[in-house]
């Protein structure tokens, strides 16, 4: 009767929406979805966007995997999560094809690519297919989130240091340095568009992260 009624923002739940986007992060921690991370991180525009559709894909995916989990084979859970997650891809592509043509030609394969997702997959095997429907949710909007902010990170550093400007949603192109810098002999780099840089930038976070969270170095 307890967990009947237990609050929809319990501490429970609510550790399982902060915890990934912190000491639990999926790319810092469990070091998934690391492939995209490296690939549309160029400019803050796409890694916005890879952001919100990655998030609405395993949050989604979680809840349809969590209402069926009972009815899935065993033998066949895996065909099963792919064929929903698939479903939810290509509906996110259609979207981001009709309302943000551009955006999706820079996402190119990547999008279609969440199919494969080790963070969506991930979740669906290990948590969806034994929590119920919100839990389920919270968690993939905890891990869909703790996957964008190290995209949004490391597209900023990149963006910013590579060409001066940050290519926002909506309002494009946005420049950041300011012009008296360049004047007084300031030089973008360009080695921070190369995609060894975004390799570089996301180990230093994982430094960061585990100098600062010592429970996380192995031992």
């Amino acid at each position: 009767m307890s967990k009947q009624n237990e609050p929809l923002f319990s501490a429970k739940n609510l550790k399982l929406l902060t915890s990934p986007m912190g000491v639990q992060n999926p790319i810092t921690v469990q070091v998934l979805g690391i492939c995209s991370a490296l690939a549309v991180t160029a400019k803050l525009e796409p890694a916005i966007v890879m952001s919100i559709s990655v998030i609405l894909v395993v949050a989604f995916s979680n809840v349809v995997i969590s209402l069926i989990r009972n009815s899935i084979p065993p033998r066949i859970r895996i065909i099963v999560q792919l064929v929903v997650v698939a479903a939810l891809v290509i509906v996110v592509d259609q979207i981001l094809k009709a309302y943000s043509y551009e955006v999706s030609k820079q996402l190119s394969v990547f999008v279609g690519l969440i199919i494969t997702n080790c963070i969506v997959m991930g979740r669906l095997e290990a948590f969806a297919m034994a929590n119920k429907p919100w839990p389920s949710f919270l968690d993939g909007i905890g891990n869909g989130a703790g996957y964008g902010i190290i995209l949004v990170i490391v597209a900023v550093v990149r963006e910013l240091f590579g060409t001066g400007v940050l290519t926002l949603p909506v309002f494009g192109e946005v420049q950041i340095i300011p012009q008296l810098f360049y004047d007084m002999g300031y030089v973008n780099n360009g080695l921070m568009i190369l995609p060894p840089m975004a390799l570089i930038i996301v180990g230093l976070i994982i430094w960061v992260q585990r100098a600062r969270n010592k429970e996380l170095i192995e031992s």
